[in-house]
């Protein structure tokens, strides 16, 4: 796994969309985690319609009142972005159990539990993120607090399963 200034996927590749929507979904309280941007060509002089997915994280839970809030709060800069194109919003919050795309979204998980599955060892390392840099993770298990590299994290993702430690 790497870890990049992850903004947006590849169809918004100077993070331009990202840059415009992230302080606005920080006003609310929110941490935009993910964004991705699909568009498709309309037929004749239909500007074509555009798909937008943003996953955000409400300190604690994120329900579906907050969805709708980050909903109502991008909408009208989106719209902006892109005139008398279609636009299709989807929100929704990271799931209990979401499949971590970057290393740079482990600052969001911070007190949470995760789980890696780690190449040097061939095995899952499961527990409480505890601590991030650019360079690794450290998760406390029952053994203490393990430094993990982001380069043997072949996957990861926020561990349902991973026992509550205090």
């Amino acid at each position: 796994m790497q870890y990049t200034l992850r903004k947006s996927d590849n169809r918004d590749p100077n993070g331009l969309l990202y840059d415009s929507l992230e302080p606005v979904i920080r006003g609310i309280g929110m941490s935009l985690i993910e964004l991705s941007v699909s568009r498709r060509k309309g037929r004749g002089e239909s500007p074509g319609s555009v798909r937008i997915t943003a996953v955000v994280l409400h300190e604690g839970n994120t329900g579906v009142d907050d969805c709708s809030r980050a909903h109502r709060a991008v909408l009208p800069r989106l719209e902006l972005a892109f005139p008398g194109q279609d636009l299709y919003l989807e929100v929704s919050s990271p799931g209990i159990d979401r499949l971590i795309r970057d290393g740079s979204e482990f600052v969001h998980y911070i007190g949470r539990g995760v789980k890696c599955y780690r190449t040097d060892i061939s095995a899952w390392t499961a527990g409480i993120l505890c601590a991030v840099d650019e360079k690794k993770i450290m998760i406390r298990g029952e053994d203490g607090e393990i430094a993990v590299p982001y380069e043997v994290i072949a996957k990861a993702r926020l561990g349902s399963d991973a026992k509550e430690l205090k």
